[in-house]
């Protein structure tokens, strides 16, 4: 098989630098190649009732599969060069702004109308961050939800279907670089295109390793962001998340000087599970139907840690804590502030007891043997000046579950056209390091289309 274009991955990047090929360039024949399944066929086994814990599929339905691990999430564009990639370091600032927007005009015309755009522009609630050690970073925050954002995919996907090769189910197990482009290596089969587009995410992170391994591409260590989700009734922050929907609120610790961020922030949403690589961690989803609310608000609370000589496997230290955490709780781990702040393990009973009812099947029990202290002691100070701008947030019967972690693939090393040391290959999206949001990557993906476009003519 031979294209012009090949593209690895169907998430936001590839998605969008399929869509811009369609409709710019409909003459080059593109491909794109998926580990997972397409949209319809993504069911995650997890029911609540038989299953109530993850299982670990063979392919992650939640991680993979057309839309990425951002087809199921709660579908929250950021439009902000202040967080979610630094994109903005290679394309320019205004540049970024807007492609992010013409990706928000995009899901608008494919079934996202109707949904609301937050700003913090003019919001009181800045001043009073400030007056309480916090930092209320600026971004305008489309959210279409959990399933506003599936229907948006689905119609992106049926534009596509019939004008690019879409292979599920078939992850590219190997790529060599030939006199006339790139070959791809499948489990059936070879293919051969001009141009290749990787865009794998985080989920691909051990993959891009070895892509980068064999094809001698530098790479630079990334941060990674270790934490718990915090769960707590609406109410408590309805006052921000009215306004706002999401705040990304930053606080620097007294005691190491630490900076802890409030991420992924689901207003009347669900805790829910998340598989990367076997390894069980946690995170949050929420629907624009207020028929599918629930009561309680959640978000996580993360630290970023940076490792240089001699270690430097970021995603490594991550993993080893997550592991710990799925060793002593068989997955997530659930705990009530108040029992944390008395160094005790939660068990079933104080949460039943407690006002608020979890939103997941997670095991009670103690995330002082999970966290290292640093990184604990970090977030407890955070719950207590979040207190301060939300009363209650430092309740006992908060919930915090354990542990979340963001892997970040390390940073590789691309030019300003996002273009590795290889011509005709380009690395976008989470998989490159370089972005860590859905408006980020599917900017990244609108650029890279536009430069082969460009160059191809």
């Amino acid at each position: 098989m031979n294209y012009d274009v090949a593209i690895v991955g169907a998430g936001p990047g590839g998605i969008f630098s399929a869509y811009e090929f369609v409709k710019k360039a409909p003459n080059l024949k593109v491909a794109v190649f998926e580990a997972g399944y397409p949209l319809e066929k993504r069911k995650c086994p997890i029911d609540g009732d038989k299953i109530k814990t993850c299982i670990n599929c063979n392919t992650c339905a939640i991680m993979n599969g057309f839309g990425g691990a951002g087809a199921f999430s709660d579908g929250k564009y950021n439009i902000t060069n202040d967080f979610g990639g630094t994109l903005y370091e290679y394309i320019g600032r205004d540049k970024a702004i807007d492609l992010m927007n013409y990706v928000d005009e995009i899901n608008m015309s494919h079934g996202g109308e109707g949904t609301k755009m937050y700003s913090t522009a003019g919001s009181s609630f800045k001043k009073l961050c400030m007056q309480n050690k916090l930092t209320l970073l600026d971004a305008s925050v489309r959210h279409l939800g959990t399933d506003i954002n599936y229907v948006v995919l689905e119609n992106i996907y049926n534009e596509l279907k019939d004008k690019v090769d879409f292979f599920f189910h078939r992850p590219v197990l190997k790529l060599e670089k030939t006199n006339e482009g790139y070959k791809l290596f499948t489990k059936d089969s070879e293919v051969l295109c001009k141009k290749c587009i990787i865009s794998v995410g985080r989920s691909g992170s051990k993959w891009m390793e070895e892509v980068c391994k064999d094809l001698d591409i530098k790479t630079h260590s990334n941060r990674v962001d270790i934490g718990v989700r915090v769960e707590l009734p609406a109410v408590l922050f309805s006052h921000l998340t009215d306004e706002l929907y999401e705040s990304k609120i930053v606080y620097q610790t007294e005691k190491f000087e630490d900076h802890v961020r409030t991420f992924c922030m689901n207003p009347y949403g669900a805790v829910v599970h998340e598989n990367t690589n076997g390894i069980v961690t946690v995170n949050g989803h929420s629907f624009e139907d207020p028929t599918k609310h629930t009561e309680n608000t959640n978000f996580a609370l993360l630290v970023s840690k940076h490792f240089s000589e001699p270690f430097k496997d970021s995603n490594g230290y991550g993993e080893s804590i997550a592991r710990l955490s799925n060793m002593l709780g068989g997955g997530v781990i659930v705990q009530r502030f108040g029992d944390l702040e008395r160094g005790r393990r939660s068990n079933q009973k104080r949460i039943d007891e407690g006002t608020v009812r979890p939103t997941l099947n997670a095991t009670p029990g103690d995330l002082s043997l999970v966290l290292p202290k640093r990184i604990l002691d970090g977030i407890i100070e955070m719950i207590y000046a979040l207190d301060k701008i939300a009363p209650g947030t430092a309740n006992e019967d908060t919930l915090l579950y354990g542990v979340e972690v963001k892997f970040y693939n390390m940073e590789v090393e691309l030019d300003n056209n996002l273009e590795t040391c290889h011509k005709g290959l380009y690395i976008i999206g989470d998989g490159s390091g370089v972005t860590h949001s859905l408006s980020h990557a599917s900017a990244s993906g609108v650029y890279v289309a536009g430069k082969i476009i460009d160059e191809m003519k």
